[in-house]
Order: C-alpha cells, then sequence, then structure tokens
C-alpha cells in the first residue's frame, strides 16, 4: 500500500504508522485524513498485526492540528463533512482489538492531541508540548478535545487548557495524567517499541478482552462494569490462550501465545 502523506511499517506484529507531513507539522488535511482511515482499516482487517503505533515525521510535530489553510476554506457544511472523516477514524483507534501506543515527538496540538487521546496510552519525548489551541481561532476542539481531555484529566482542569488554549510541555502532561512516560527525544522509539514488544507477546483474546472492558466500563457504572469483567473473563477462558498460559504456568516455562481473534 502506498501513501503520499503517512507511511506504514509492520515488523514483528507491531505496525507504525507515521504522519508524514513535516513541512506542515505533519497537520492534518482531507488527503492525510483519508489515508489515514484506509491504513488504520487495514491494521483492523489484519490478524498478524498485535500493537499499532503511530508517531510523526521530522521530529518537531506528532501532528500539529488540521491544516489551517484547508479549514478556513470550509462552509458549515464542509466543515461537518471534515469533521466526521476525521472523527470516523479517531473513535476508529478506540475500537481497535489491539493496544494502540502514541509516541508523540513533538507537539500534539488540536487535532494532533485528540488522536494521541484516543490510543490507549502516550509515551512522550521531552520536547514534546500538548495543547488544545482552538479557542484562539474562535473555533472549539472537534475530534473529541471537549469529551476526551476531561476524561482523562477532570473537567476543571480541561476547561483551563480548552478556555484558554494554553500549550503544555510534557513533563507537565506526565503530572496530569494526559502522558504515561516521558523519555529523552532519542530514547522515544526505543522505549515504545519495547512496551510495543511486550504487549505483542501476549494473548491476542486476553488483550482485546482487557482493552472492551476498560473502555466500556468506564461509561456505565460500577456493578454493570463489574458484570462487563466477568463476561470477558468467561469469554477468554474459551480461548486456546487461556488454556497455553494456564499450562505454562503450571509446567513452569514461558507461555506461547498464538491464539486469534478468529479461531
Amino acid at each position: 500500500m502506498s501513501f503520499n502523506n503517512i507511511i506504514v511499517e509492520s515488523v514483528e506484529g507491531i505496525t507504525t504508522i507515521t504522519f508524514n507531513r513535516p513541512k506542515a507539522l505533519n497537520a492534518l488535511n482531507s488527503e492525510l485524513l483519508a489515508e489515514f482511515a484506509q491504513a488504520v482499516e487495514a491494521v483492523a482487517n489484519d490478524e498478524a498485526v498485535r500493537v499499532l503505533v503511530l508517531t510523526g515525521a521530522g521530529g518537531k510535530a506528532f501532528v500539529a492540528g488540521a491544516d489551517i489553510t484547508e479549514l478556513a476554506k470550509l462552509d458549515t457544511l464542509k466543515a461537518k463533512v471534515f469533521i466526521n472523516r476525521g472523527l470516523s477514524v479517531i473513535n476508529r483507534l478506540t475500537e481497535l482489538p489491539i493496544p494502540v501506543i502514541a509516541a508523540v515527538n513533538g507537539f500534539a496540538l488540536g487535532g494532533g492531541l485528540e488522536i494521541a487521546m484516543a490510543c490507549d496510552f502516550i509515551y512522550a519525548s521531552e520536547a514534546a508540548a500538548f495543547g488544545q489551541p482552538e479557542i484562539k481561532l474562535g473555533l472549539i476542539p472537534g475530534y473529541g478535545g471537549t469529551q476526551r481531555l476531561p476524561r482523562i484529566i477532570g473537567a476543571a482542569r480541561a476547561k483551563e487548557l480548552l478556555y484558554t488554549g494554553r500549550m503544555i510541555k510534557a513533563q507537565e502532561a506526565l503530572a496530569l495524567g494526559i502522558v504515561n512516560r516521558v523519555t529523552a527525544p532519542e530514547a522515544l522509539m526505543a522505549q515504545v517499541m519495547a512496551t510495543a514488544r511486550e504487549m505483542a507477546g501476549m494473548g491476542r483474546v486476553s488483550l482485546r478482552a482487557t482493552k472492551q472492558a476498560v473502555n466500556f466500563g468506564l461509561n456505565v457504572d460500577l456493578a454493570t462494569g463489574l458484570r462487563i469483567e466477568t463476561d470477558a473473563f468467561a469469554l477468554c477462558m474459551a480461548s486456546s490462550d487461556a488454556k497455553e498460559g494456564t499450562s505454562a504456568f503450571l509446567e513452569k516455562r514461558k507461555a506461547a501465545f498464538k491464539g486469534g481473534l478468529l479461531q
């Protein structure tokens, strides 16, 4: 698959999608979003992919937001189409049955932060910066920023960032809980890939069940969430990976998980 605005690479069950418009700080335009949607769908349909990593080319940005030159030309109807297309692929990240890691190596602003927040977690370089600056354009976030950010850091802290459009550095994002880990810029991808390889070695069925239990459980009361977990646990027990994992433990050896979602 050949793309103009992204790079897709797969090694040992880990697929990396790199946003590749470095001269525009990897800003989101219609063509990039269409290619991104196509690549994400290919990942969703490939049983060999166990972890997805997102990052940005050029060293200066993960994604610095929407392409303002394109955004400025939109009328109300075109704006809604533009937002719905982007939101559709961003939401797809949360629906993928595999872990998704955002490796933020520079600016993650506007739609860039919204993409990163839709991933399962974020690793950032010390040079990374985060923010929702849409208010400074007379706009609001359109790819989930007003919804995901309060759920991650709480309403009051999110409102402060959303109302001011303030940009924060990686260490503050870590303290707020937006970011899981901060590394030196040159160490970021090595750390991300080490974690990705660790997760890729786990059972595919149990990874999917864990992701779904957490994501679905966040939007329901505790009792319902516990029922979701119970059902997911029972389904895991029917998988070949559960049999392999328990056998490996009893036999004092490392488990070799080979089960798939279509088994």
